[in-house]
C-alpha cells in the first residue's frame, strides 16, 4: 500500500498561537492542542498503509517536548503508530534522506520548503500553508497537493488510492 510520512508542528500539532498559556514553546505545553481531526484521520489512515513515520525537525529540547505531547495525549494508542515509529532530525533538509531511507511513498508537512526535499516522494500534501513560506518556494508548488483539514487529506488519499497510486512501493 506505501509508506506514509507526517510531520509534527502545523500537521499534528497546532502552530503556536502566541498565547503563552497554549503555546507549545510555553511553559504548559501539553496543553497544545491538536489540529482537529488528527487522532481519526491517523487511525483511519494506519491500516491503509504499510508503515506509517512520524518524521519531525527539532533540536533536542523540543524532541523532548514533543514526545511527551504525544504520550500526554495518548497518540500512539489512539493512532497505531508506536513510538518506534518516530524519526527526529535536526534540519529540513535532512526530512529528504530519511524519507528515501523509509521509502516513504506519502508525506504530509506544513512548509512546502521541506516538501521540496522530498521530491523521490511521489505523493506529497501541503497542510494550512502559511502564504508567505508558499510564496518564497512557489517554483515546488508542482507536484505538491495543498490540503486544508484532515478529513480533506483523507478524502485525497482515498482518491489516490482509488486511481492505484497509493499501491506503490
Amino acid at each position: 500500500m506505501g509508506r506514509l510520512g507526517v510531520d509534527v508542528g502545523g500537521v499534528i500539532i497546532e502552530l503556536s498561537d502566541g498565547n503563552e498559556d497554549t503555546s507549545f514553546f510555553g511553559d504548559n505545553y501539553l496543553r497544545t492542542p491538536p489540529l482537529d481531526g488528527v487522532f481519526a484521520a491517523l487511525a483511519a489512515l494506519v491500516p491503509r498503509f504499510d508503515e506509517v513515520y512520524v518524521v519531525s525537525k527539532c533540536a533536542e529540547p523540543t524532541e523532548q517536548r514533543t514526545r511527551d505531547w504525544l504520550a500526554h495525549h495518548d497518540f500512539h494508542a489512539r493512532t497505531g503508530i508506536g513510538p518506534e515509529r518516530l524519526r527526529f532530525c535536526r534540519t529540513r533538509p535532512e526530512k529528504g534522506p530519511i524519507a528515501a531511507q523509509l521509502g516513504l511513498t506519502h508525506f504530509i508537512d506544513d512548509r512546502l520548503e521541506v516538501l521540496s526535499y522530498l521530491d523521490m516522494v511521489p505523493h506529497r500534501y501541503l497542510m494550512r500553508p502559511r502564504e508567505d513560506e508558499v510564496a518564497a518556494h512557489r517554483a515546488h508548488l508542482a507536484g505538491v497537493q495543498r490540503v486544508e483539514s484532515w478529513p480533506e487529506l483523507v478524502a485525497r488519499i482515498s482518491a489516490d488510492a482509488g486511481q492505484g497510486t497509493a499501491d506503490r512501493h
